[in-house]
């Protein structure tokens, strides 16, 4: 070893890495990057990227708005974060991934990417003292091999030689269907040190849910981002598609990521949501209240796909409101049962499609802008959320309106970002209302 040698490149000496996948999410969380051969990343440490990559839709296509970045499509520098330096155990030659950040040639931060603005949110946190901490679940459906966008998807076959028909909630035999590809899942993520939790059935068919352990946001954030790459690999190895999408199957739950979340003081470490005597606090009442009051302007990164809002249904494990309730299910916003160290906050709206570091920032966010405001929430509600009204959009261009109106949530997240991701979404928006359904085919065709 040579006293020049970077950290990133005595780690892949160590681990005899021959390839380099630098890696940064999209608007959408998909990763983007270059693969590169060890050497030639090793002399670069870094690499760019052109900035419209921040503009890419989902579909592969760009916004005409391109006023929140460089028309002339500069360059970004891409800087790897050390601390995010990963084995990529499904490869069949030793890879590595490492996540980036996106900075201007003259030093300053890309505004527009995700790392960047879940980043901002947590240096507000940092100025007041607080240090977030966050858990977020992620659900997601097995599902059989389908080449044909047409045809309605389904359960994969498990171990018996069958597929998975009606609902198993914290079914194990029936989890036990697909032991083969959870060994894998568990033995990619401990390659990766992505900390699992439980993992479960859900009460959809072939529908999991797996828990990631509670941290800094940053790093869940990267957790769940690589954590996705990680189960669709697994899956595909053993015949069959994961999916995160929001509502992939009619008539069946939709799959979501809840976030878990808490604020502790940065100096003590301690809750400050709990009191000494374990009482909710005032800052925990105002996370709460901000989170009622904004997280309907924050809805296109809780559901970002015109298909999230199909989950926002009664009575199918979805919330439909902002209403708060101790260890009640049925509300957006549950506070679970524990010791007062643990007080926190579940966040049931947003949905597993989301990008995890704008969903995090933004739930994040809004609770930031309660507790600065000092903002009451209502009480808390006794039965059931779903026999009281919807109080949150039911679509995406609902949701765009209702972002470009909040000027706190704007002011938190930044303008630059706000006015990228709403041209990203006006995009996809644009695209999906060309397209004609099979169901506007069959009922429409003939008899209107």
């Amino acid at each position: 070893m040579t006293s020049t040698e970077s950290p990133i490149e005595r780690w892949c000496r160590e681990h005899a890495i021959t390839e380099v996948e630098a890696l940064m999410p999209d608007m959408a969380g998909v990763a983007r990057g270059k693969l590169m051969p060890v050497a030639a990343y090793c002399r670069a440490l870094g690499l760019n990227l052109p900035e419209a990559l921040v503009l890419q839709t989902v579909t592969g296509d760009f916004p005409e708005d391109w006023s929140a970045v460089d028309p002339s499509d500069r360059d970004m520098v891409l800087r790897a974060d050390e601390s995010s330096i990963r084995l990529v155990p499904w490869a069949a030659d030793p890879t590595a991934q490492v996540i980036h950040d996106c900075f201007h040639a003259d030093g300053t931060p890309v505004a527009t990417t995700s790392r960047f603005v879940l980043r901002r949110v947590l240096d507000l946190y940092r100025d007041r003292g607080w240090r977030p901490v966050v858990a977020p679940e992620l659900e997601f459906y097995l599902v059989k091999r389908n080449a044909d966008p047409d045809y309605p998807l389904e359960p994969p076959v498990g171990r018996s030689g069958q597929a998975e028909r009606g609902r198993q909630s914290f079914g194990i035999d029936v989890l036990n269907e697909y032991d083969p590809l959870i060994d894998d899942v568990y033995d990619f993520c401990e390659a990766q040190e992505i900390e699992l939790g439980t993992l479960s059935h859900e009460a959809g068919a072939a529908q999991l849910e797996i828990n990631l352990s509670h941290g800094d946001p940053l790093d869940l954030a990267d957790q769940a981002f690589l954590f996705k790459r990680t189960v669709r690999e697994a899956a595909m190895r053993h015949g069959m598609y994961a999916t995160f999408m929001a509502k992939p199957m009619e008539h069946e739950p939709g799959s979501a990521m809840h976030i878990h979340q808490s604020v502790v003081d940065a100096r003590t470490g301690a809750n400050v949501f709990a009191g000494p005597d374990g009482a909710m606090t005032a800052l925990f009442r105002a996370h709460v209240g901000g989170l009622q009051r904004y997280l309907p302007a924050a809805m296109s990164f809780l559901a970002p796909n015109v298909n999230s809002y199909r989950r926002i249904t009664k009575y199918l494990a979805a919330p439909i409101n902002v209403q708060w309730g101790v260890d009640n299910r049925t509300a957006g916003l549950r506070v679970p049962l524990g010791e007062p160290a643990a007080t926190r906050v579940e966040n049931r709206v947003a949905g597993a499609d989301a990008n995890p570091y704008l969903a995090i920032a933004a739930s994040l966010a809004c609770g930031y802008i309660g507790m600065t405001e000092g903002i009451e929430p209502t009480p808390a509600i006794e039965g059931s959320a779903y026999t009281m009204p919807y109080e949150l959009p039911l679509s995406l261009g609902e949701s765009l309106r209702l972002l470009r109106e909040c000027a706190p949530l704007v002011g938190v997240l930044g303008k630059r970002f706000t006015a990228a991701y709403g041209a990203v979404k006006d995009c996809e928006l644009s695209a999906f209302q060309q397209v004609i359904s099979s169901w506007e085919r069959e009922f429409l065709l003939r008899n209107v």
